[in-house]
């Protein structure tokens, strides 16, 4: 008789479909930035987060850096970023990603951050002042700032609006059902006021990105869609959740690419102006799409 214990064990990890496979990333331009981001050891999120985007992104001139640290205070069960206390804020910060964003030549910056629950401003002062240094340094790039979401604090967005970058994005991730389980200590409704408060106050391009495949239905993401439209969102992505570790969320299904399609086609019936949709689609993808 088997008398193991089983009660431990993990289920198996789906493997990826084919066209969940890309190709390494190639060409003059993305072996000149990666050549750059080695040598001066600046830091994106494209190669931290193994992008598979990255080549194409780069090759278009965008790239994605990560500001306040790379330990979070949220413990999303989607998100591969550390959790704990964070490290002191570096107020040199700014400056070094706007000589970053210099020295790739980057024509369009996505700036992101972890949360940083444990700071009085939350974040948003460093948020405010790499903004203007990107600006300064680099005058003809163009931003869009993926944002927490300040636990609603109207002044914390407003600071961010100040400064005027040509997108200000905040993913919204899942649908309602699922917001607890995936995004522990965030609320839909807060994010949805979020988004809707920075339309209010006068932000030209706003965006949010869903992740498929953490166990919604085909309802759930059409009332998503529906919701984010309502709260004057301009441009949504909508991409494939894949578990970043065996400690993480698991992917319960792989979304066809045709129901990838048909949730594009609802989004443009819907009035948003931008819908990126596929299995590879990320936060960034196609970015500098989204300023126009």
């Amino acid at each position: 008789m088997n008398t193991e214990n089983t009660s431990n064990i993990l289920p198996e990890r789906k493997p990826k479909p084919k066209w969940l496979r890309v190709k390494l990333p190639t060409g003059k331009k993305y072996t000149e930035l990666r050549g750059l981001v080695d040598k001066y050891k600046l830091n994106t999120i494209c190669t931290s987060g193994s992008c598979p985007n990255m080549g194409e992104c780069w090759g278009e001139g965008t790239a994605t850096f990560m500001i306040l640290g790379n330990i979070c205070t949220r413990s999303c069960g989607f998100c591969g970023v550390k959790t704990g206390r964070p490290e002191t804020v570096d107020w040199d910060e700014p400056e070094k990603v706007a000589r970053s964003i210099k020295i790739m030549k980057i024509k369009h910056a996505v700036l992101t951050s972890v949360d940083r629950d444990d700071l009085k401003d939350m974040g948003s002062i460093m948020w405010a002042e790499t903004v203007k240094a990107v600006r300064r340094m680099n005058p003809e790039t163009t931003m869009e700032t993926l944002i927490p979401d300040f636990q609603g604090i109207e002044m914390h967005l407003d600071r961010i609006i100040n400064v005027a970058p040509e997108v200000v994005s905040h993913n919204i991730e899942t649908v309602r059902r699922l917001t607890r389980e995936v995004r522990i200590q965030a609320k839909y409704d807060r994010s949805m006021q979020v988004l809707n408060y920075l339309k209010q106050q006068g932000q030209r391009r706003t965006k949010s990105g869903i992740m498929l495949g953490l166990g919604e239905t085909k309802e759930e993401v059409i009332e998503t869609l529906h919701d984010l439209k309502e709260n004057n969102v301009d441009v949504v992505t909508i991409g494939q959740y894949l578990q970043p570790s065996k400690k993480h969320l698991p992917v319960k299904r792989f979304v066809m690419p045709d129901e990838f399609k048909e949730y594009e086609e609802i989004g443009l019936k819907l009035g948003f102006r931008h819908v990126e949709s596929s299995a590879l689609v990320r936060s960034s993808y196609k970015a500098q799409k989204h300023i126009n």
